[in-house]
């Protein structure tokens, strides 16, 4: 696994998309992943310490999950498969550590809320790093 740390958020010139850059923390490689508008912006507002004036979907299940007695512990982009990425969150709960798929993207904004480290497979740099 390789550490990452967000870089930037863009908007693509072709199609408009936005783009979260992921950057190897003790190197050079970036991790260009293509998100939804809303997810792009529940991390930009984190990024830039704004908060909105009710909690957004990320904020919820943040909140839900401490609520709940757990901690999120890291987020790990696992895999690319036919141009899709999949991640995963891993949570621990009562003294146990649990794994759930996810979106990179769903991922990443709750990194940022929970403050935790972002990860990369090594594979995934090796197929989509830049």
């Amino acid at each position: 696994m390789r550490e990452m740390v967000i870089d930037s958020i863009r908007v693509s010139l072709l199609n408009y998309s936005r783009i979260v850059i992921l950057k190897e923390k003790d190197a050079e490689r970036f991790l260009p992943i293509w998100i939804g508008q809303p997810e792009a912006e529940a991390i930009a507002l984190t990024l830039q310490d704004m908060t909105p004036p009710r909690p957004m979907t990320h904020d919820l299940l943040h909140h839900l999950i401490g609520n709940l007695g757990g901690t999120i512990d890291h987020i790990l982009v696992s895999d690319l498969q036919n141009d899709t990425f999949f991640a995963k969150i891993t949570i621990q709960s009562n003294g146990e550590s649990k794994e759930i798929d996810c979106r990179p993207s769903d991922a990443v904004a709750l990194a940022v809320r929970a403050k935790v480290p972002i990860y990369a497979n090594e594979e995934v740099m090796d197929k989509a790093g830049i």
